[in-house]
């Protein structure tokens, strides 16, 4: 049997599905005001009088037809991905409020990809900017990328009901992490991690989050400014006290030198950093 291909307007609906609905939205409108402005530019067929005026007035003609035909296609394309995407964020708004007020399922039973969806509007209700990367298998490598600012962060999600977690999940996002340059990493899960995933995050700017701290990320934030989790600083157990910001007063996160003659040395650097750039030493 031969193997189904996707088409371009497939790829078109995946990509604009996976942007935020507002700038499929975006998009949409100023795709369509483009591609009709240059249908309506080429109209008009030059005369052609030699042979290298036809070879141009053929050129005009295509532009001309491919820009009245796109028109068809494009703009509605980023249309329909944007009320898919629509479609999709206010699903996981509705999971994450559900679970907040137990109207919904345990998390428990929520399936895998609705448990990365509701992790998802977690950090997006914290202040990241998330991208979901899905798959067509569960637990399958980074599951979000989370960015604010200049960082990025990768995230796995573990939706696992009784085993635990083990030292080489921790293991496999650590190296991810150096593969990309990322500035730090969570993973995230419903059930538990064992005692060498544990040892393993400690200092490696990894935070593990626990089906007992889960509800913490989930929380709704208590005012416009970013809560806890912030950035990975600790593992799933004891936490070490955490300064507050000399300028600012909010508080601080446990960074690592990425460069310079302290390179891998860990600092306490501000959560609302790239507005505040205070940092401290970490003893």
């Amino acid at each position: 049997m031969a193997r189904s291909r996707k088409s371009a307007f497939d790829d078109l609906l995946v990509i604009a599905s996976e942007l935020p609905w507002q700038v499929s939205l975006g998009l949409a409108v100023i795709s369509l005001l483009v591609l009709h402005g240059l249908a309506a530019a080429f109209a008009a067929a030059p005369t052609a009088t030699t042979v290298a005026d036809m070879g141009g007035a053929v050129i005009h003609q295509i532009i001309h037809v491919g820009a009245l035909l796109a028109q068809f296609v494009v703009p509605p394309g980023f249309l329909i991905g944007a009320a898919a995407s629509y479609l999709k964020r206010s699903r996981s708004i509705q999971l994450l409020d559900n679970t907040r007020t137990a109207q919904g399922p345990a998390v428990a039973s929520l399936t895998w990809r609705e448990f990365e969806s509701l992790v998802a509007e977690g950090f997006r209700q914290r202040g990241f900017k998330v991208t979901e990367k899905g798959g067509a298998a569960p637990d399958g490598g980074v599951d979000l990328i989370l960015a604010r600012g200049t960082e990025r962060f990768l995230v796995q999600c573990k939706q696992w009901r009784a085993q635990q977690v083990p030292v080489t999940i921790v293991r496999e996002l650590y190296g991810v992490m150096a593969a990309q340059h990322a500035a730090g990493g969570y993973v995230v899960t419903s059930g538990r991690f064992t005692k060498d995933a544990i040892e393993f995050a400690e200092g490696r700017n990894i935070e593990l989050i626990d089906g007992k701290r889960l509800p913490e990320l989930l929380r709704k934030p208590e005012s416009s400014a970013t809560t806890s989790p912030n950035r990975p600083a600790s593992t799933g157990g004891s936490r070490t006290s955490t300064p507050t910001c000399p300028r600012c007063q909010e508080p601080m996160v446990a960074r690592v030198a990425k460069r310079g003659s302290s390179r891998g040395s860990e600092f306490w650097g501000c959560s609302r950093y790239p507005k505040c750039t205070a940092t401290l030493a970490k003893t």
